[in-house]
């Protein structure tokens, strides 16, 4: 009775460390709502009425997201397009959280919800805020134009001039990977 005692406890304390080191950790060098809008106070005017609407879902398909990018002409714009119900998507949010902190008073950051509930993405937003809006794109129109059409996340990078620099398939694993596009593709350095 008592090895099997002992391996139960050792069972016990080895998931309770693995616990400990999963999910909740990989957020907690995320910021806050306050200390993005902190980190993002003194942005140029078309970047600050991004950050106005962080955390929103926007309507209005391809004509309102192409205004948009098109009030953010003289800027690079960074689109990533994501979906609640896509794994790889929940996997690189904390990067977009941070990068878009660090960057955003230089880069556009907007997202691009594609086919899903609207529901479903306003309750992911509401937990997982991010300091810039995302359009909603139920019917994959606006992510068939920016080539976004392989899966989901896809990102999509865009220069000053509005001309598509290059696009990334797949998640960004880390803030180094992203910031290596945001450097070599776009020119940014950090606002902080």
């Amino acid at each position: 009775m008592r090895p099997l005692a002992v391996s139960i406890a050792c069972c016990v304390l080895a998931a309770s460390l693995l616990a400990g080191c999963g999910g909740s950790g990989e957020d907690a060098d995320v910021p806050t709502p306050a200390e993005a809008r902190a980190a993002l106070r003194g942005a140029p005017a078309p970047l600050a009425a991004l950050h106005a609407q962080a955390g929103e879902l926007l309507p209005g398909g391809q004509e309102a997201f192409d205004r948009r990018l098109a009030e953010l002409r003289g800027h690079p714009v960074v689109v990533n397009a994501w979906g609640s119900w896509c794994g790889p998507c929940k996997e690189e949010f904390p990067v977009f959280q941070r990068l878009a902190a660090r960057y955003g008073r230089s880069v556009a950051f907007v997202g691009l919800d594609v086919t899903d509930p609207k529901g479903d993405a306003q309750t992911w937003l509401r937990d997982h805020w991010v300091p810039y809006p995302s359009y909603v794109d139920q019917d994959e129109k606006i992510a068939r134009k920016i080539g976004a059409t392989v899966g989901l996340p896809t990102t999509v990078f865009y220069d000053r001039d509005g001309e598509q620099a290059t696009i990334k398939q797949g998640p960004f694993r880390d803030d180094k990977a992203l910031e290596q596009y945001l450097q070599r593709y776009l020119g940014a350095v950090p606002s902080q």
